[in-house]
């Protein structure tokens, strides 16, 4: 994937039409990327950011039928959920895996509750299951989670899900579709839409970096834009009402030995009704998530004090070390693209955690809904859906067992380059002919050089964001460490790129000054523990 190819072949094209053409490079989008390449369409997609840059790295990176989506008895979706999360580890091992989590309980109905709910789940993977869920006493749950808060603890149940690296997937995503031939273009934005007699016959799109604009052909358009789904349907139509309603997601991140586990926890039920987890990721703990109703959205939402307040409250009840403001190594914020209720209630409940294809007068087709662990199927309904909207020719779904870029079974002992998957290979071999690429970038991090210029040569980063927010998960788990390393990534991608002094220096104060957003303010560290409605 070069951004420069890409452009070229968008103006080799010219007049001829693409068979689909998709709007938006999250999760959604470049999931029908794939699909529709790898059935031998003609594909392009334009995102007017970098991939994953809003919700699709933001998640908590489970993959994962949805325990609380159980409990409000949507069947259907946690059965779809859980077939996806066992096509997903079977086709991406080296950046999806089984993870292990503990239900400590702290009253004595909680433990056969919660163990014949999860049998129900184990029921509902079927031949996909990750391991059978059960019952475990006090003792065990210590030893496993030696950092548990043991005053009146009763036991726990241990089940399984699935654990991925989101924003990794995302890129090698579009490296797969890129190898059926799709065309993906990041930091391009569709400014208007084409129509004759009323109907989409393509777009009129912009290179944000150089202010170039494409009039590109298509027969099918798709609007997978996530939380920005609205702002295509209403330069499609001005008077379509919203079909989102934003939800935020806040995370914390904490060092390891707040957990001192392998085994995640995973708290059903806090004090105002919410889900909480506390993973271990990446060396690093992550902690969430909360769901607040939001009425705007952003490509860099902001946690809210209220929301940080509520994760550090919960988690230093089931915590021995309570962790603080000055604990968190980063701060991130998601917003999840839910289907909007008819009536405003102010409550995400009820708000559908299902994907709704709709396809408008103009012939625009719009996904929304959804979320990472379903992709696939979402992509093989959207692109069956376009099939028979502009009469392609037929073409059944090659996904449910399709290999997903860098495809290898993982290790069983953790190595940096494990989540390159089979291009590890290539990038040991890169260091081994010019060893300087193997220095450390940063104390705090098993980063080198060379995945800065693996990021640049091979997966479309064109920022210092892209490298240490998405390539790299750096922003994510450190947010200091990261502000430390922007100069001399920046230094890295300006060789390659042919880049002078004046652009390090502006790329290295933009990404710091959007890193400032990850971090936490010690000084409102005494603010009252306020949770969102």
């Amino acid at each position: 994937m070069k951004r420069l190819e890409s452009i070229q072949r968008i103006k080799e094209t010219g007049s001829s039409a693409w068979d689909i053409l998709i709007i938006g490079g999250g999760a959604t989008g470049l999931g029908i990327a794939m699909d529709a390449a790898s059935r031998g369409y003609k594909t392009l997609l334009l995102e007017q950011a970098d991939f994953a840059k809003g919700t699709s790295s933001r998640s908590t990176k489970l993959v994962h039928g949805g325990v609380r989506y159980l409990a409000q008895g949507d069947i259907a979706l946690v059965r779809e959920a859980l077939y996806e999360r066992g096509l997903l580890l079977a086709n991406a091992p080296h950046l999806a895996h089984n993870q292990q989590f503990i239900i400590p309980h702290y009253s004595w109905w909680q433990g056969p509750f919660y163990t014949i709910g999860l049998k129900i789940y184990d029921i509902l993977s079927g031949k996909l299951s990750l391991g059978k869920s059960h019952h475990i006493g006090k003792k065990a749950v210590k030893e496993r989670l030696p950092n548990i808060q043991a005053s009146g603890l009763k036991g726990g149940i241990v089940y399984h899900d699935g654990q991925f690296d989101d924003a990794r997937l995302a890129v090698n995503v579009a490296q797969t579709a890129a190898a059926y031939g799709a065309v993906l273009l990041n930091y391009c934005k569709v400014i208007a839409l084409d129509k004759v007699n009323g109907k989409i016959t393509g777009v009129a799109a912009e290179d944000l970096e150089t202010g170039e604009q494409f009039d590109i052909q298509a027969k099918a358009v798709i609007n997978a834009t996530g939380v920005f789904v609205d702002e295509v349907l209403q330069m499609d139509n001005p008077t379509a009402p919203n079909m989102v309603r934003p939800s935020q997601g806040v995370h914390l991140v904490l060092d390891s030995d707040f957990l001192d586990s392998s085994s995640a926890i995973m708290i059903p039920k806090t004090s105002d009704g919410r889900v909480l987890f506390a993973v271990p990721w990446h060396n690093k703990v992550l902690l969430g998530t909360t769901d607040t109703p939001l009425n705007e959205h952003s490509l860099e939402p902001v946690a809210l004090e209220s929301e940080i307040n509520f994760i550090l409250h919960t988690a230093a009840q089931y915590l021995t070390r309570t962790p603080t403001r000055k604990d968190v190594k980063s701060v991130f914020a998601g917003l999840r693209p839910l289907a909007a209720p008819q009536k405003n209630t102010g409550s995400t409940k009820e708000i559908s955690r299902s994907h709704k294809l709709m396809v408008a007068e103009s012939g625009l087709i719009t996904i929304t809904g959804g979320k990472w662990t379903t992709f696939r199927r979402m992509a093989q309904d959207t692109v069956d859906l376009a099939i028979t909207q502009v009469q392609l020719t037929p073409v059944p779904c090659k996904t449910k067992d399709l290999r997903i870029h860098g495809y290898q079974p993982k290790s069983t002992e953790y190595a940096p380059l494990d989540v390159y998957g089979s291009e590890a290979i290539s990038i040991r071999g890169f260091v081994m002919r010019k060893p300087e690429m193997g220095k450390q970038l940063h104390p705090a991090f098993p980063y080198i050089k060379a995945q800065v210029i693996w990021a640049v040569e091979h997966e479309m980063a064109h920022t210092v964001e892209d490298v240490l927010a998405r390539r790299l998960r750096a922003l994510f788990l450190d947010a200091a460490a990261a502000m430390e390393m922007a100069p001399e990534v920046a230094a890295l991608m300006a060789t390659i790129n042919g880049k002078d002094s004046q652009w390090q220096q502006e790329q290295v104060k933009t990404f710091r000054e959007m890193a400032r957003h990850y971090l936490l303010s010690p000084e409102k560290q005494t603010q009252s523990l306020e949770v969102p409605a």
